[in-house]
C-alpha cells in the first residue's frame, strides 16, 4: 500500500508531466498558462512536507527584488477533478501558493507556482531563470510577518523526470520551491521542461 503522502507526490508527478504549459497562442490546456498542475485521487490529510499543527497566517505576497517580482499570492488548492489549481491565465502576473504544501516560513517545503508566459504575454515568473544563488525571496503573510529565503540553487528538469521527492517531499527545514515551465516546445506546443528554484529560510 502506498502511504498518503507518497501517493500524493506520485500523483503530482503524473500531472506535472501531463498538464504542462504552452505558448501564448495555444489553448490554455495544454498550456504555458499554468506552471504546473497536479492530480490526486482524493485530498490528502497532510501533503508531503506539510506538518500538522495550529493554523498559521497564510502567505499573501511574494517579492523577488533581483528579477523585479512583487506579486500578490492567491491560494491554490484542488479542483473538483483532483488537479491542483493554477492561477488563471488572465492573472498571469500573480503567483499562487499551493495550500497542500507547507506555509512559507514554517517547517517543511512550501511551494509557489507561477506562470512563465500565457496567451496574454509574459507572466510573473518569466525571468525566474535569471535568479542566481544568494538571491533573496520574501514572502509576507496575512499578519504582516515576512519570511525571508535565500536561493540555494535551481534546476531545469524534463517533465518526464520531475524530482517529486525533492520538491514536495517531507523535510524538517524551512524551505521554499518556486516552480514554472521552461524549455523548448514539443510538437503539441507543450514546454518539455520545468524550472525549479530552491531556497532556504534565513
Amino acid at each position: 500500500m502506498i502511504r498518503a503522502p507518497l501517493r500524493t507526490a506520485l500523483a503530482l508527478l503524473l500531472a506535472l508531466t501531463a498538464a504542462g504549459c504552452s505558448s501564448s497562442t495555444a489553448p490554455e490546456r495544454p498550456s504555458r498558462d499554468g506552471a504546473s498542475a497536479a492530480s490526486v485521487p482524493t485530498a490528502p490529510d497532510a501533503a508531503p512536507g506539510r506538518p500538522s499543527g495550529p493554523a498559521t497566517a497564510a502567505p499573501v505576497r511574494v517579492t523577488i527584488p533581483a528579477i523585479g517580482v512583487d506579486s500578490s499570492l492567491m491560494r491554490l488548492g484542488l479542483n473538483g477533478d483532483g488537479t491542483v489549481e493554477v492561477p488563471p491565465a488572465e492573472q498571469g502576473m500573480s503567483a499562487g501558493w499551493y495550500t497542500g504544501a507547507a506555509v512559507p516560513g514554517e517547517p517543511g517545503a512550501a511551494v509557489i507556482i507561477g506562470h512563465n508566459d500565457t496567451k496574454y504575454g509574459r507572466a510573473v515568473f518569466h525571468d525566474l531563470r535569471k535568479l542566481t544563488k544568494g538571491a533573496e525571496i520574501s514572502v509576507i503573510n496575512a499578519a504582516g510577518v515576512t519570511a525571508r529565503f535565500t536561493v540555494t540553487g535551481k534546476e531545469v528538469v524534463q517533465k518526464t523526470a520531475f524530482p517529486t521527492q525533492r520538491v514536495y517531499g517531507r523535510v524538517d527545514d524551512r524551505v521554499l520551491r518556486l516552480v514554472t515551465c521552461d524549455g523548448p516546445f514539443d510538437p503539441q506546443g507543450h514546454p518539455v521542461d520545468n524550472l525549479i528554484v530552491y531556497a532556504t529560510a534565513k
